[in-house]
């Protein structure tokens, strides 16, 4: 089987990255030829392992100089962006229109097997520009009410040109089918490697962890605030906070105005997280929105216990509050606090919850999400359907 994924920046950082890494990794194992094509290329090489028999090409390499701050690119695609990607697309100010038209060329020389697009910009692309012949299968990592209206109106207009969606949670599933109903949507979590063989914690530690980028979507402010409480009520446990991004300076300095240098500590990117997760007790997710939460199901791996936003969504697709983690009220600071503070005071709380959560990641081992991804590219290839 011939399995073609597109990924805007394949040697940048993020979720969606690491997780599609995962899958052609697990398909190149299965004995499939699996290329991915990263539309645009900025570093030399990929942050996240790859394995050889994968194929990585990049479009559009703009290695050479740096590249322009968001505020430039922003001025550029507004004066030559292309005509597929929409206003209000996240990543929309990469696609000018040089880049744009390579990832239609891309798209459009595909010849046969599968072909897998990872965002709205590129799933629009492949709708509106694929072949009839390949069978495209669109990826959202992202679920529907976060995308702007006019995201929504594109995805609405055009994704029924595709095979079908896949999405990472029951409810964007629902939601996606109410929007889409002649569309195939189909839920398939993403996969996490090693799950079984990551080292567990010793709850012993007074230690809580927290780990994304440094972004307002990942609430990180909300968390420091949240921790201010913790340490009045529990003096000697710290906060370590993993990651990288636009907020470091903000997050700093609101680290300091609240007191709490050597307290909470922004550690930034590391490529050992397996190994602070192991090293912690708590897992905090202080999500706004989420698609669905990796490193907290990696976290959960560890046997962390967690403690989450029920933000939309995915945290409550995952955790069951009370069996194996606890959710509070999204954005609510005070409940965040007293969560964590629970699970300090109680040491056998601990245990028994992230106990629990290593049962529950089980279902986001590859062996048992890989057979999804095969099935369904294996239906639509013996079917021959095309949209």
């Amino acid at each position: 089987m011939r399995i073609h994924y597109v990924l805007l920046h394949a040697y940048g950082m993020g979720g969606t990255i690491r997780t599609v890494f995962s899958q052609a990794n697990a398909m190149a194992a299965a004995g499939h030829d699996v290329e991915i094509a990263s539309v645009i290329r900025r570093r030399d090489t990929p942050q996240f392992p790859l394995d050889p028999r994968v194929a990585l090409t990049a479009l559009v390499d703009q290695r050479d100089g740096a590249a322009p701050p968001d505020s430039v690119a922003r001025r550029v695609w507004r004066r030559l962006r292309g005509r597929i990607v929409p206003r209000g697309e996240f990543a929309a100010h990469y696609f000018t229109e040089r880049v744009e038209k390579a990832a239609i060329d891309y798209v459009s020389s595909v010849s046969g097997g599968v072909l897998v697009t990872t965002r709205p910009a590129l799933n629009l692309v492949s709708a509106r520009r694929g072949p009839r012949g390949v069978v495209r299968i669109a990826q959202e990592h992202m679920n529907l009410a976060t995308h702007p209206a006019t995201v929504r109106a594109e995805i609405a207009r055009h994704y029924g040109r595709l095979d079908a969606l896949a999405v990472l949670t029951g409810t964007d599933r629902r939601d996606y089918q109410r929007l889409l109903p002649g569309t195939p949507v189909v839920r398939i979590p993403n996969a996490v490697a090693d799950l079984g063989g990551r080292r567990p914690t010793t709850h012993e530690n007074r230690l809580v962890v927290a780990a994304g980028r440094l972004t307002a979507q990942k609430g990180f402010d909300l968390l420091i605030r949240a921790f201010a409480q913790v340490a009045e009520r529990h003096p000697g446990w710290r906060l370590r906070i993993y990651g990288s991004g636009a907020k470091k300076a903000e997050l700093r300095r609101l680290v300091t105005r609240l007191g709490l240098d050597g307290t909470v500590a922004l550690m930034g990117r590391s490529d050992h997280l397996p190994d602070h997760l192991a090293e912690a007790s708590v897992y905090a997710l202080s999500s706004r929105f989420e698609g669905l939460p990796m490193v907290m199901i990696e976290a959960m791996g560890h046997g962390l216990p967690v403690v989450a936003f029920d933000c939309p969504t995915g945290p409550g697709e995952v955790l069951t509050d009370g069996v194996d983690g606890l959710l509070v009220p999204p954005g609510d600071v005070g409940a965040l606090a007293a969560g964590i503070g629970r699970l300090i005071a109680d040491e056998e709380l601990r245990r028994r919850l992230g106990a629990a959560a290593r049962e529950t990641v089980r279902d986001y081992a590859p062996d048992a999400v890989m057979p999804l991804w095969e099935n369904l590219f294996a239906g639509f290839l013996g079917a021959g359907v095309t949209r």
